[in-house]
């Protein structure tokens, strides 16, 4: 399989890359002019596979571009750029739709390149608050600029690909952890904070939740590609408990040094949302099944944890 994969420095696209390359796929990775994450992509190349990948630097504006650089058709595009991701940002509409508009672009580019399927990354925002179980045909009701840019995305992108003979896959992805994630997460913040003794000072925390380990994700995406399916899924885990157990969890990991305090954080842009999520769709159709437990997932963040000042963290 040859596939491009653009947002490749991002923290899904890194390791699907890693896995892609591992499965002895060549991959045409598409990065930021002068990203400043280019070393973490680098860093994914396993030993012996240095041959299977080539790195494209190119802004989304410029790229239609993919179809000049290449020497033979490809076969998939995988699309995890979208700018914008943090939480402050979720809530700025031009941010958002901007996402839209080279997201949009980056269809066209695919199939100009030759590809014969689309995969978008989509996410759980897209569904809005919910307090049931969730499955694909869950109406869509999104509060933030964020998950409404990529339902918004998902729909035009779904006709386009009809109109251009590409099968779209729509990955919406539940809460993902693990080593290289934002700094700001949820729990990079607890790990890092409690690793050195501090105090975090938390939102209720009283919401169901869902997370799903980084491999375990990127695994689920390439299931989708190789698949031969198209549509819509759902990728989270199948460990789904109160966010206060995963809390606690994590501390009692970290040697239960530090504090933590509840009720002191106002809500994120997506509101109070339980994730519930249903994944049963892809586990059938596709044979992946989430195969980290948290606990082994957040030993593998503390063995990489950088070493920091400690002090009180508000998340």
């Amino acid at each position: 399989m040859r596939a491009v994969v653009t947002g490749a420095t991002s923290f899904i696209g890194a390791a699907a890359i890693r896995q892609l390359l591992q499965a002895g796929h060549e991959v045409l990775a598409v990065v930021r002019p002068e990203s400043s994450k280019l070393e973490n992509l680098y860093s994914h190349i396993p030993a012996g596979c240095e041959q299977q990948i080539q790195i494209l630097e190119l802004d989304m504006r410029e790229i239609g571009e993919v179809k000049k650089r290449i020497s033979c058709p490809m076969d998939v595009w995988m699309h995890t750029c979208w700018g914008g991701a943090g939480s402050g940002n979720r809530t700025l509409r031009d941010v958002q739709q901007a996402n839209v508009t080279g997201s949009l672009a980056a269809v066209n580019a695919a199939a100009e390149a030759g590809c014969q399927r689309f995969l978008f990354t989509g996410s759980q925002a897209e569904y809005g608050i919910c307090h049931e179980k969730i499955t694909e045909a869950t109406l869509c009701r999104p509060v933030s600029e964020y998950g409404k840019a990529k339902l918004d995305f998902s729909s035009q992108a779904e006709k386009l690909c009809e109109e251009l003979a590409m099968e779209y896959l729509h990955a919406r992805i539940f809460s993902v952890y693990g080593p290289g994630d934002h700094p700001w997460s949820l729990v990079q913040s607890c790990l890092r904070t409690w690793s050195q003794g501090g105090e975090m000072l938390l939102g209720e925390c009283t919401q169901w939740w869902n997370f799903l380990y980084i491999e375990d994700a990127a695994a689920a995406l390439i299931a989708l590609l190789a698949s031969g399916k198209s549509g819509y899924y759902n990728v989270a885990g199948r460990d789904t408990r109160r966010l206060r157990e995963f809390v606690e969890e994590m501390y009692v990991l970290c040697g239960a040094r530090g504090s933590f305090i509840y009720g002191k954080r106002s809500q994120n842009a997506e509101g109070a949302a339980d994730l519930v999520p249903d994944i049963t769709k892809i586990c059938a159709e596709t044979g992946w099944e989430p195969k980290t437990p948290f606990a082994e997932g957040i030993y593998e963040i503390l063995h990489r944890l950088p070493e920091s000042a400690s002090g009180k963290t508000s998340i």
